[in-house]
């Protein structure tokens, strides 16, 4: 069993910027970010794969996120700059033991318990 935290959330205004934090009880294959607006479907953010840092984005945070990790620390970094109001959600770190990168949630065997962005106008 792996054990996810996440911190970093809060409130921020259009345009700035968060950096969230997940901690893992150990390093897993891959790691990477979903979020959740109320009503709609969990999304894939962001994934990387431990051994080499191999990263995906999804098309609508390409350039503005940046997924990174710290192998010492076992915690995996979600930056995010150019907030909008539209990636206001529950960000979810989640962990699976396959090296492939996936963006399914389904597919992901371990997941925190959530942290709130909320982006205003």
């Amino acid at each position: 069993q792996v054990q996810l935290v996440e911190s970093g959330g809060g409130l921020v205004q259009a345009g700035g910027s968060l950096r969230l934090s997940c901690a893992h009880s150990r390093r897993t294959g891959t790691s990477g970010w979903f979020r959740q607006a109320p009503g709609k479907e969990r999304e894939f953010v962001a994934g990387i794969r431990w051994r080499d840092g191999t990263t995906e984005y999804s098309d609508s945070v390409k350039g503005r996120f940046r997924i990174s990790r710290d192998i010492a620390a076992s915690t995996v970094f979600l930056q995010m700059n150019g907030l909008e109001p539209e990636d206001t959600a529950t960000y979810y770190c989640a962990a699976r033991n396959d090296l492939i990168i996936a963006q399914m949630a389904s597919d992901y065997d371990y997941w925190g318990q959530g942290t709130q962005v909320t982006v205003s106008s």
